[in-house]
């Protein structure tokens, strides 16, 4: 009798448990997911635009453009094809704008060829910014770079140059006091610079 009870009794327990996982199943098991939470959402930050990045430089030997900018004595800007080109006089060297004389060698320059179109001539290398290093000739046939020698307002760059020409225009402009060699002791604007960077 005792038996017949711990069976019936056993046998309740496993219908109950049974019955708890048919209820888990029918109710649960089949049951759609609860939505999760939705989450706000994230703004990225907007990305910085990064400036258009240049070409690489033109190679340009001969060419001919307008004077747009003179920079000073010896660096002009030169519109070539719709698009500006610095050049930089080759061989002479003109006083910075801040030395005796560097307005002068600007301005000199400037009534020579400012809005004019004018040829470059050049071997196609550039300097270490980037200007086109030539000689600049106007319409008329004038060739800057010596006219500027020649009036006392450049040296002839003899690191740079072994023109016989511009040794020869530079020793005449001296010879006669014309311009910056007026002054007592003129300072060579590379050695300007140079006292320059070292302050």
């Amino acid at each position: 009798m005792a038996n017949r009870k711990r069976r019936s009794g056993s046998g309740i327990a496993v219908s109950l448990l049974m019955l708890g996982f048919a209820l888990y199943f029918a109710f649960f098991r089949n049951a759609p997911n609860a939505p999760a939470p939705e989450k706000a959402p994230v703004e990225k930050p907007a990305k910085a635009k990064r400036p258009k990045e240049k070409g690489p430089a033109r190679y340009l030997t001969v060419f001919e453009g307008k004077v747009i900018g003179i920079k000073d004595g010896d660096t002009f800007e030169i519109l070539y094809d719709s698009i500006p080109e610095r050049v930089r006089l080759a061989e002479i060297d003109c006083p910075e704008k801040s030395q005796a004389f560097g307005k002068n060698a600007k301005q000199f320059a400037s009534d020579l060829c400012f809005g004019k179109t004018v040829t470059v001539a050049s071997d196609g290398k550039r300097d270490r910014y980037g200007r086109i290093v030539g000689t600049i000739t106007t319409k008329d046939g004038i060739n800057v770079n010596e006219k500027l020698v020649k009036a006392g307002l450049a040296w002839h760059y003899k690191q740079y140059s072994k023109s016989k020409e511009l040794a020869e225009l530079e020793n005449r402009a001296r010879e006669k006091k014309i311009g910056l060699w007026a002054d007592t002791n003129p300072e060579a604007p590379w050695e300007w610079r140079k006292g320059r960077r070292h302050r």
